[in-house]
């Protein structure tokens, strides 16, 4: 009798693991399959030119499901989404998250250059462009960490896809920073602030070479040193003006 009521103990007990078993994989496999759901609709809003949706769906997604099969895809996607809606300070957080939880994903270097091209297209924007001072005389903060950004891509992933996107805006964003650097120095220059143009032309000519504001910064050294009775520093800066720029109009 003992033996029978322990055989059906047992018995009980295996049937209820089994039910359990079961009810857990059927509650895995409607989470997967509403993760799925969840982003299928983000792919599709974003096929649609949808981001506003394509973000609600994708932060959705983030928020049930961080650790499911589409949590990275939904991250990169969300990444992207940002920067479509102009949504930077998202868009950078999101991509700066990534980064920080994946140092060894496959697409990580697609986290960079989007960290990158949103610093980029947040320095350059059309309201900025339109309503803003000159691009030269905007604060460079921002076109100093795109730049930072796409040099960080290239040092870790010199032979990424989007690496060499990256090194075309580099060109455009030393130009830029170049350019703010001089306009700084001009503005010592009318401040009567002399020694203080002149540091800041150098640090022009030190750090940004071959770039167009070269010339006008040994230029404007020029004028600084013979302002400060500098005559050998005066004589060196137009040296090598004339050296490499024997056509720039030292007097214009």
């Amino acid at each position: 009798m003992r033996i029978l009521k322990l055989t059906t103990l047992l018995l009980l007990g295996v049937l209820v693991i089994g039910c359990s078993g079961k009810k857990e994989v059927l509650t895995e496999a409607k989470r997967m399959n509403n993760a799925l759901r969840l982003y299928e609709k983000a792919q599709y809003s974003m096929l649609s030119g949808n981001y506003r949706t394509a973000v609600e769906y994708l932060e959705r997604l983030d928020s049930l499901y961080p650790f499911g099969a589409y949590s990275h895809q939904a991250q990169l996607n969300l990444i992207y989404s940002y920067y479509k809606l102009d949504d930077f300070a998202s868009g950078i957080a999101a991509a700066e998250r990534f980064i920080r939880q994946n140092p060894r994903h496959k697409d990580l270097d697609y986290a960079h250059y989007m960290k990158g091209l949103i610093n980029f297209s947040s320095e350059t924007g059309f309201g900025k462009a339109v309503f803003s001072a000159p691009l030269s005389q905007r604060d460079a903060s921002t076109a100093r960490q795109s730049f930072e950004d796409f040099a960080e891509l290239i040092r870790l992933f010199p032979n990424s896809k989007y690496a060499k996107d990256a090194r075309q805006r580099m060109i455009y964003l030393r130009n830029r920073l170049a350019e703010y650097e001089l306009h700084v120095a001009n503005y010592y220059m009318k401040r009567e602030a002399y020694q203080a143009a002149a540091a800041r032309a150098q640090y022009v000519v030190d750090h940004y070479p071959q770039t167009p504001s070269i010339p006008y910064a040994l230029s404007l050294m020029v004028t600084a040193y013979e302002l400060l009775n500098l005559p050998e520093l005066k004589e060196n800066a137009r040296r090598v003006l004339l050296l490499n720029y024997p056509d720039f109009d030292i007097n214009g």
